[in-house]
């Protein structure tokens, strides 16, 4: 292992890549080699797969095609929320109180385990705690106070509190809102020094890491994975690409889609500015179908996200891009500096609940995660390695969730989105 700048391994100019300037670099694989179990892709999911695994013995491979965290666990807000990406109300709907119980509970418990992971292991990823979120429309407030009450009585959960808009003031400094909802029992981070501390925990547990060793294939029992340079012989290998699956696995490729989001980074921030801007020093989301999402950098920047698109290519200008979006929650910002704007991709599925599962047997995966992938991922290396150790009952409920094929497959499905993507912003802004 040697140390590299971490600067060249991404394409981009990340506020993140440039506050963390050293990480380890990792060799390609080359020749034949075996494992327990191999991993692909070296993000959220693949590494905490791997520690997971490795704590309960397994000799555990990871293959990633960049580096480490290259993307969307390098490049992401940072918001580490409870409960699943889709409503626990709709969840309750749609699957009944048991099955939403479960995935409640394991949503809490998925928090508690980036805690966790971060104390147990003082891992320097800027912990901070709590989350706001911001109704943009008013009859949306409705809605916010009805969930403190929904998540007191149904589920015992007593960490939210409505803000009313007489009392914005006490979560943020700005009239783009009408109510906000703060649960106290979320977190939030730097992401990619978090999945950076979750290599290194994993490495120090005997799992080995390969970049720049793109996997080309895999067959056989045991599976057979071949890069460019050398093969891995495993009895299981798990899929952890996410949004960079491609064509590598034609069978669950058609359950997400890839989609692209976009993130800045100001210029610090005097400490009476950030502290009007985000006065508890939560992250913050609001209401939009797109939403905008943003949080305090340690060292007072705002990092802010907003804006998607859905095509291969990001934005020629991701810092006007996105500022836009900033200014219309906080306009007092005009003359603040942009110093980093970035993009990254993630996966999102149909219904916005994760899609996990097998094929043949032993090859496992775990992907759409729909912007909720700090926990969600995390735990899902959890789930799996509790799997493939014989106790299927947690993971069976996670692969059992109704994520069906985006309609017209891989090719069509992107018009399709645009078209829903559209409609979903004309009723944002009227």
């Amino acid at each position: 292992m040697s140390i590299k700048p971490l600067a060249k391994y991404f394409f981009m100019d990340s506020y993140y890549t440039a506050s963390t300037p050293t990480r380890p670099g990792f060799e390609a694989l080359k020749g034949s080699i075996n494992a327990d179990v191999c991993i692909v892709g070296a993000g959220y999911t693949g590494l905490s797969s791997a520690l997971h695994l490795a704590k309960r013995g397994y000799r555990v491979v990871v293959l990633e095609a960049e580096t480490v965290a290259f993307g969307a666990s390098g490049r992401n807000g940072g918001h580490v929320g409870t409960g699943q990406r889709m409503e626990q109300q709709d969840i309750e709907r749609k699957l009944g109180h048991e099955t939403a119980h479960c995935l409640w509970n394991m949503g809490l418990e998925a928090v508690d385990n980036v805690r966790d992971l971060i104390l147990q292991n003082a891992i320097d990823c800027d912990l901070k705690y709590g989350d706001v979120s911001f109704a943009h429309k008013l009859r949306y407030c409705e809605d916010l106070e009805a969930d403190v009450a929904f998540f007191n009585n149904r589920y015992n959960f007593n960490d939210l509190e409505y803000i009313p808009r007489n009392r914005i003031n006490e979560v943020i400094e700005s009239d783009a809102y009408y109510g906000a909802l703060w649960n106290k029992a979320a977190l939030h981070l730097h992401p990619l020094k978090y999945a950076l501390g979750l290599a290194k925990v994993a490495m120090d547990a005997g799992v080995t890491i390969y970049e720049n060793s793109r996997v080309q294939s895999y067959s056989g029992t045991p599976v057979i994975i071949k890069t460019d340079q050398g093969q891995v012989t495993a009895n299981e290998l798990i899929l952890a690409c996410n949004g960079y699956i491609e064509d590598l696995e034609p069978k669950i490729n058609g359950y997400i889609m890839p989609i692209n989001n976009f993130v800045i980074a100001t210029e610090p921030l005097s400490p009476e500015v950030a502290g009007s801007l985000v006065p508890k020093d939560t992250s913050m989301a609001d209401s939009r179908f797109v939403i905008n999402y943003w949080k305090l950098s340690a060292d007072n920047r705002l990092i802010f996200g907003g804006g998607e698109n859905y095509r291969l290519g990001f934005p020629g200008d991701i810092k006007s891009f996105v500022q836009k979006y900033m200014l219309a929650v906080y306009p007092q910002l005009t003359n603040t500096q942009i110093e980093y704007g970035w993009g990254g991709t993630l996966a999102i599925t149909l219904n916005r609940l994760p899609h996990f599962g097998r094929i043949n047997g032993n090859i496992w995966h775990l992907q759409g995660y729909s912007g909720h992938g700090v926990p969600t991922a995390t735990f899902a290396g959890k789930l799996v390695a509790e799997a493939i150790s014989g106790k299927h009952e947690r993971f069976d409920i996670m692969a059992n969730l109704p994520t069906g094929k985006f309609p017209g497959g891989t090719l069509l499905r992107w018009p399709g989105m645009v078209a829903g993507m559209l409609y979903y912003a004309m009723r944002d802004r009227f």
